[in-house]
Formats: structure tokens, sequence, C-alpha cells
């Protein structure tokens, strides 16, 4: 058929384009099969879930070991049935990696992750995110939830649906340490926040080190992260 100057070949059965192409069965099975990008820093892992969920879930797996590796493999044009990104992974800056891949891609995008609590989970979908897939979920139940994704449902645990009164109602940081977290989003030294609060830099560190911990963030940039993504900045 012809629409103008471009040229749209009518639909192929696939038994005519096994022969026409003389493509082999696997192939065959390949090029039906969904195709899932899996993009996850920790190797062992990722290649763990990539093996159980390409032998029990039916699906062809393409893995990347962070965010721009998976941007590249979204961004050159691959088609990828479902996306799956690792919150912590480099490169994912929080849910800012979630919403930039949104913005280049129509393919559903899950959110794993092994360590991000109830409110980040609820914000990824808030965000645009279609599910959220704890490392934690039993093999069966990670086939189930990828089935689910495919199919174009969405996907979250039971125990991360309910919700408390407020985003990051459970972390409570004084008034005080807000200002020292927007400082050091903001990404100012101590020196600097000190300086702006009026207070001693070491109050400034001693801050930093108890806002931390109450968001069980690994350093200050991971807290600025937490900070960003609960609403407490």
């Amino acid at each position: 058929m012809v629409f103008g100057e471009t040229w749209v070949h009518p639909p192929i059965h696939p038994d005519r384009l096994a022969v026409d192409c003389d493509f082999s069965a696997q192939e065959m099975e390949l090029l039906q099969m969904p195709r899932l990008l899996l993009a996850d820093d920790h190797d062992l892992v990722r290649e763990t879930i990539a093996d159980y969920l390409q032998r029990k879930a039916g699906v062809e797996i393409v893995q990347a070991a962070d965010f721009d590796a998976a941007w590249q493999h979204v961004s050159g044009g691959e088609r990828f049935d479902l996306i799956l990104l690792d919150y912590a992974m480099p490169g994912m800056n929080g849910l800012f990696g979630l919403e930039k891949m949104l913005a280049i891609t129509q393919s559903p995008v899950a959110i794993l992750s092994g360590t991000a609590p109830p409110d980040i989970a609820r914000r990824a979908t808030r965000a645009g995110a279609a599910g959220f897939l704890p490392k934690t979920l039993a093999p069966e139940d990670m086939v189930g939830a990828v089935g689910e994704l495919l199919e174009g449902r969405s996907y979250m645990p039971v125990d991360l649906t309910v919700t408390g009164p407020g985003e990051g109602s459970d972390i409570q940081l004084t008034p005080r340490e807000r200002d020292v977290l927007r400082g050091v989003a903001e990404g100012k030294s101590n020196k600097e926040i000190a300086r702006d609060l009026n207070i001693q830099e070491v109050t400034v560190k001693l801050h930093v080190k108890t806002l931390s911990r109450k968001l069980g963030a690994r350093n200050r940039t991971h807290a600025a992260m937490l900070g960003r993504d609960l609403g407490l900045t």
C-alpha cells in the first residue's frame, strides 16, 4: 500500500515470514517473545533475575549495567515491551532517571529496588512508573509481576499500597535538620550551610550525621536524593 510518498508493506503472516526470510524456528520464537530491558549495576543480581525470567517467563532479556547503558539502548531505537530500572544504580539519580526514560519511550517502565522505602515506591508510580518490584519478591512472584506489566497492568506489592498520613511521615526531621538537608540538596558545603544558617560548621556536621541516620542514607549525595524523593526538601 502507498500513502503519499511512503510505502507501507501489508502485514506478513509469521508463517510467510519464516518462508520468505528463511528464519529458523528459534529465530521465529525470539521474534514473537516479549522483549525486556533489565538495568541493574549488581552483576550477580541482574544476571540471576535475567536467567530466571528467560526460563520461566518466556521473555528475551537485554541487560544493562547502569542507567546510561539502558538509555543508549532505548534512545538508539531498540524496541522493548517492558523496561526495568534499578532505583539505586549509577545514573538514576533517584526518580530523575525514571522521568528521563519515560520522556523517550512509550514502553512501560518499572522500578526494581532492594532498599527503597514504601514512600519511594508510591512516588515512583505517581511519577509514571508502571510498577515497583522489590528484589525480595519470591521468584514466582517476580514472574507474575512481569506478566502483569507485560499485559498492560500495573504492579505493586500489597504491603506497599497502604499510604500513611503523608509522604515521609515516618521520618521526623527537626526544622533545623530540614534546613541543613535543603542546603545539602543544593550542593552546598558544610561551611556554606553554616554561614547561611548562622550556626557553627561543627553543628552542621552533627545535623548531617543525624539526618543521614534518620534517612538511612549512605552519604551526602544519597541523603539529598532521599530527601528530594520523600518530599523533605
